[in-house]
């Protein structure tokens, strides 16, 4: 019934964001847009997907993340990913800072951020995770 139609990023230099997130995530630019005659947001898709991922532009960083018991930083959302040591290398290849990548037993996964500190959690699961199938 329902699915994810797109992702909204809070960005401080839309210049910069756009080109870190083609470089780094490999999305193609749909359209953009300005107000007052300013640049103000960008939207994307994603190769072979249909989820749209948004830059919108801010004054000054939005926190994308919720702390969990006062203690751990945890994103809004993840990538799932088939080979997430090929993305690991990727990012790290491009100097993207990134955690170190945690196995969880049948998913690993691991954080990146952008250049607004924005934390992003990528995810690969094992073909008989129970979440794996989930919506089919």
């Amino acid at each position: 019934m329902l699915k994810i139609g797109g992702i909204f990023i809070p960005v401080t230099n839309l210049e910069r964001s756009k080109k870190w997130y083609e470089e780094n995530l490999g999305v193609i630019q749909v359209d953009a847009w300005q107000e007052n005659g300013e640049d103000h947001g960008v939207d994307y898709i994603f190769p072979n997907d249909t989820t749209g991922l948004t830059l919108i532009k801010v004054e000054k960083p939005q926190p994308t993340e919720f702390t969990i018991k006062g203690k751990r930083k945890n994103a809004y959302y993840n990538f799932v990913v088939d080979n997430i040591h090929y993305v690991y290398e990727h990012l790290q290849n491009n100097q993207v800072e990134t955690t170190r990548i945690h196995d969880y037993g049948l998913m690993k996964g691991f954080d990146f951020f952008d250049p607004d500190g924005n934390p992003f959690s990528v995810v690969s699961e094992e073909e008989h995770s129970p979440h794996i199938n989930r919506g089919k």
